[in-house]
């Protein structure tokens, strides 16, 4: 996790909570927006976004942008095990470079990583499985995405 502490940021406080669902919700409201939703002045929302921002509640904001429109249309999960499971477990910083991986997460089950890439075509995707295999020393399991139906949802806080 980038930037984890060890300590999780705890949200307590129920305008703060209006604060993140409605960032969370369009990232790109103004402060008058956000005033609007929360009931309080610009300069008290400013505040507690500052204070949010810092605490790491909120660790960033960007831009969601089409796949298929930056030429990436084919979109793939990929498993990684380690061919020697006795090396050192470096798999994400050997990994790193690779552009097309836009997420890696520890798993669970037979395989250690899970991979989340968009590549432009099936030969590009058989290359970056290339790739990974030489840069991390693993075997692989690739499933490719036919059709999704959502992602990058809201994260609102419960």
């Amino acid at each position: 996790m980038q930037g984890f502490t060890g300590i999780l940021p705890c949200m307590e406080d129920p305008v703060d909570t209006q604060i993140v669902r409605a960032v969370s919700l369009n990232a790109r409201a103004t402060l008058a927006e956000l005033s609007a939703a929360v009931g309080l002045s610009v300069s008290a929302v400013q505040a507690r976004l500052r204070r949010l921002e810092t605490r790491g509640v909120i660790t960033g904001y960007r831009a969601t942008v089409d796949p298929e429109a930056v030429g990436k249309p084919l979109s793939a999960f990929i498993e990684i095990t380690p061919l020697d499971p006795a090396q050192p477990d470096i798999a994400p910083e050997q990994l790193e470079h690779l552009d097309a991986i836009e997420a890696c997460h520890s798993i669970a089950g037979e395989a250690s990583y899970m991979l989340f890439v968009r590549v432009a075509t099936p030969r590009a995707l058989e290359t970056l499985i290339r790739d990974i295999r030489s840069a991390a020393s693993v075997n692989t399991r690739t499933t490719v995405v036919l059709q999704t139906f959502y992602e990058n949802r809201p994260l609102l806080p419960a």
